[in-house]
């Protein structure tokens, strides 16, 4: 009972951030969700900073509890352990975020940019790799049909990943980026959808153990 409402803090966790991106932006009447990151929400100044932290530190309450259930999950598979120990530290880099956030646009681009920024940065680059290791080591610990859904998930990462970071300088000297927010978003939402299917799948085992057949998920 414990390791499935470990697994079910994974689905509640995608569910959440999915509203909050949504929800928390309408809070901000000249916020642009097509044109503006998330991250600009939590921003330095930003009118919908205060009201993120609250939902974000439950965030990642969630994805850490979900680390431990998919930790426990793979009992008998090394990958599926290594992967829940990623989604762990993954969730554990949010402690972190409160104390490194971005600041406005306006204000990077008047040169105030400061520590905070860089480890904004560093965390963001941080984050993307933890991710995409962690649907690497559970792909290749589950079957053949979630390994193929996995590598589609990683495509897209890798592409409109791309496309975010070729719009990411625009945002600190305040030029357009019309696109940007669609980017990160549909980038997100990808790691999110993932993390509730690789919760569905494990919640469907008994134990946890036999999730590493190929022939128990290829069906």
């Amino acid at each position: 009972m414990l390791r499935r409402a470990l697994l079910i803090c994974g689905i509640v966790s995608s569910v959440l951030y999915a509203a909050m991106t949504v929800l928390v932006a309408m809070q901000w009447p000249a916020y642009s969700s097509t044109s503006q990151t998330i991250s600009e929400l939590s921003a330095v100044g930003a009118p919908t900073r205060t009201i993120w932290m609250l939902p974000g530190a439950l965030y990642t309450v969630l994805v850490i509890a979900f680390g431990c259930g998919v930790w426990r999950s793979g009992s008998r598979t090394r990958g599926l352990r290594i992967a829940g120990g990623l989604i762990l530290v993954y969730g554990s880099l949010g402690l972190l975020w409160p104390f490194a956030p971005m600041h406005l646009r306006e204000v990077l681009a008047a040169g105030g940019s400061t520590w905070s920024d860089t480890m904004h940065l560093t965390l963001g680059a941080v984050t993307v790799v933890l991710m995409m290791l962690a649907i690497g080591f559970a792909a290749a610990a589950l079957g053949t049909t979630f390994r193929l859904y996995s590598i589609a998930s990683l495509v897209v990462l890798v592409a409109f990943g791309v496309l975010t970071f070729l719009d990411a300088p625009r945002v600190a000297v305040n030029a357009p980026t019309p696109w940007i927010g669609v980017w990160e978003r549909i980038n997100i939402g990808v790691f999110l959808v993932w993390v509730a299917v690789l919760a569905t799948i494990l919640l469907r085992t008994s134990d946890g153990v036999t999730a590493h057949r190929p022939s128990a998920l290829a069906a």
